[in-house]
């Protein structure tokens, strides 16, 4: 009997133990999400829905906006050519932010995570800002130019893409403003990932020596 309830005693304190354990631990998990480079992907997840909500919010603005109510058939045409090259541009950006996210779990293993994983958003960011620039301030420039050369400005402003100030020669400079743009995020990226790189290095020469 005593034996029964030495063991019945037991198994309530172990009772016991797992509820107080799982009262403070029941958030460990997240803590433990928070402590890795995963949670960075939220970022990437996040640009890569924006990507495909773009084209369906110029659409709306353009209905809503009534433009096309009261547009020739050239102008609609030119909309929808306009918006097809705004899709492919998204369409290019939502793979670019997608499959970028693949590239934190190389960086998961390193000492130093948060400094790596920003110059890696930062790298992106800028490629993805200057694909898109790239690709709509062309293929847009040149549908306006042969459609809608008169009132290209106002176009483009009806688009949402007002800031690129519609001339023909944004054919040439939204590819020359594009490239630039990647270089130049490319640039402060690296600079970024030099200090983790020399960080990490310089902790794993010191922890040899203490060997």
């Amino acid at each position: 009997m005593k034996e029964f309830e030495a063991g019945q005693g037991s198994g309530n304190n172990r009772n016991d133990r797992d509820s107080e354990s799982s009262f403070i631990n029941f958030a460990k998990p997240y803590f433990d999400y928070l402590s890795k480079g995963k949670i960075y992907s939220i970022i990437y997840i996040v640009m890569a829905i924006v990507n495909i909500l773009i084209p369906l919010g110029v659409i709306f603005v353009v209905i809503e906006s009534g433009f096309l109510q009261y547009s020739g058939a050239r102008v609609i045409v030119c909309f929808i050519l306009s918006w097809l090259i705004i899709a492919f541009a998204c369409l290019i950006g939502f793979q670019l932010w997608w499959y970028r996210k693949n590239s934190l779990k190389k960086i998961e293993t390193a000492d130093f995570i948060a400094t790596p994983i920003i110059s890696e958003i930062i790298q992106t960011f800028g490629e993805w800002l200057g694909t898109l620039i790239a690709i709509i301030g062309a293929g847009v420039g040149i549908i306006t130019v042969i459609f809608l050369s008169d009132t290209g400005n106002y176009f483009f402003d009806q688009l949402g893409i007002g800031s690129f100030a519609f001339n023909p020669l944004i054919i040439i400079l939204g590819p020359v403003a594009g490239f630039f743009i990647i270089i130049i995020f490319r640039f402060i990226a690296e600079q970024v990932r030099i200090f983790a790189s020399i960080a990490n290095s310089t902790k794993e020469i010191a922890g040899r020596i203490k060997k």
